[in-house]
């Protein structure tokens, strides 16, 4: 089974690409293969902050001046 991909241009800081160019050769993986793995595991960062954040939506809200007067009654500050 092979994956489907699509051709697309990105535009690197050239310090960068030149370090994803070494870090391709050291691990015998391509650029692209290198950029995949970097979006999904962002994709992924971003599909657990969203299921924390599902997770906590029936928490009460608190505002900022609450939030500070609790940390110094607590003696965090």
């Amino acid at each position: 089974m092979s994956v489907q991909t699509k051709r697309a241009t990105v535009y690197l800081d050239l310090e960068l690409h030149k370090a994803l160019r070494l870090k391709a050769v050291e691990t015998s993986a391509s650029v692209s293969e290198l950029i995949n793995i970097a979006v999904r595991e962002s994709i992924a960062e971003d599909a657990d902050d969203l299921a924390a954040f599902t997770a906590r939506s029936k928490d009460p809200l608190i505002g900022y001046d609450e939030m500070v007067k609790k940390l110094k009654q607590d003696g965090r500050i």
